[in-house]
């Protein structure tokens, strides 16, 4: 299947709008979660992450649909958000019963790891504003039909959050396809978000069942296996060797298995040590493997928000009306330069991208 027709930008409000948590993030530096004394904050979450690139460095219009608890917490977040440009006119928020029982505000530790330490994110999210949304809190017609949107994005952090978190992305997806939005789906398997509630094998429920709802299916090397349980033949456990041709034989079953996607693309990852990985990007689209130029070695400053970076760089080019190869390029550079700097969103400059792409050097510039 072709990608279907995107909207032109002057039909629509939005270029992008994307569905997911937005959480503080605590970020010890250099050193250690368990020893440190200070704390740097940022904001992000998977979903928005990828608004927020595509409105920082590509320079699209992105609005973030979430929730968030009242507080001053909540409105830190609030203030990261509004430094980022993402629009907030669709944030919902709920009221603060002074202690956190009933409602609260994500939290995520993460340091980043150095060489044979791996990096280490503890996540405190329960009974966050977000995963407490339910179907029908949102007038998604309003917002796809009467607002506009040239494409939709959310993932399996969000869904992973609760039941009726799942069905609101559902919800969601399904109104965004009935106004003739692109849906994308990051499947984002994250172990600990699905451990108490049914492990692997509800991720894969899941997933499964919001699948037939995606014109894009994105992640990582790891994903397609654990969310929806496409296995890649010959991948080792440690991921010690990635082959782009393996994956995309990989993807064309995927594609087999659910007719509607028009565009599979996962990044590609071998790491030596946390600060130093081999990365890339492979994707299948028109009925093709494309794979993007590896980078061997690349050293890494942060790693968390990669994934999202490549996704945004992706659907950046896909927007741009770039042919696949081309926009896979542009999220794998995009990715490559968002594990240069900290926190879990891009820095990157479009400008950046374009000298990545085409093979700069990164001598100073002056």
């Amino acid at each position: 299947m072709t990608l279907p027709p995107i909207k032109l930008p002057d039909s629509a409000r939005w270029d992008l709008v994307s569905l997911g948590e937005v959480m503080l993030r605590l970020d010890p530096g250099e050193e250690r979660i368990h020893t440190a004394r200070s704390f740097r904050v940022w904001e992000g979450g998977g979903e928005y992450n990828v608004a927020r690139a595509l409105r920082r460095c590509f320079g699209l219009r992105t609005t973030i649909v979430t929730a968030l608890a009242d507080n001053q917490v909540g409105r830190l977040v609030e203030d990261l958000m509004l430094q980022g440009g993402v629009d907030l006119s669709h944030v919902r928020w709920a009221a603060h019963d002074g202690v956190g029982r009933t409602v609260r505000n994500g939290l995520n530790f993460t340091e980043r790891g150095f060489g044979v330490r791996a990096p280490v994110g503890v996540s405190d999210r329960g009974h966050t504003a977000a995963s407490q949304m339910r179907p029908g809190d949102v007038d998604w017609d309003a917002l796809f039909g009467e607002e506009g949107a040239r494409w939709f994005h959310t993932g399996g952090i969000f869904a992973a959050l609760s039941t009726s978190s799942a069905e609101v992305a559902a919800e969601a997806m399904a109104a965004a396809r009935r106004h003739g939005t692109i849906v994308s789906y990051d499947l984002n398997y994250r172990p600990s978000l699905w451990k108490e509630i049914g492990g692997q094998a509800r991720a894969r429920e899941v997933n499964r069942a919001l699948a037939p709802l995606v014109d894009v299916m994105l992640g990582n090397e790891e994903d397609f296996t654990a969310a929806l349980g496409f296995e890649v033949a010959g991948l080792d456990e440690n991921l010690s060797a990635l082959d782009p041709a393996s994956f995309g034989r990989m993807m064309a079953t995927v594609t087999a298995a659910y007719p509607n996607l028009a565009v599979v693309a996962t990044t590609l990852r071998v790491v030596t040590t946390a600060s130093r990985n081999d990365w890339g990007g492979v994707c299948f689209a028109d009925g093709e493997i494309h794979v993007a130029t590896l980078r061997e070695g690349l050293e890494i400053l942060d790693r968390v928000g990669g994934g999202d970076s490549f996704a945004s760089g992706l659907i950046y080019g896909l927007l741009a009306g770039f042919p696949p190869r081309r926009a896979l390029d542009y999220g794998a550079a995009h990715g490559a330069l968002a594990m240069t700097t900290p926190g879990d969103t891009s820095s990157a400059t479009l400008a950046e991208v374009e000298a990545v792409v085409a093979g700069t050097s990164a001598r100073v510039t002056r």
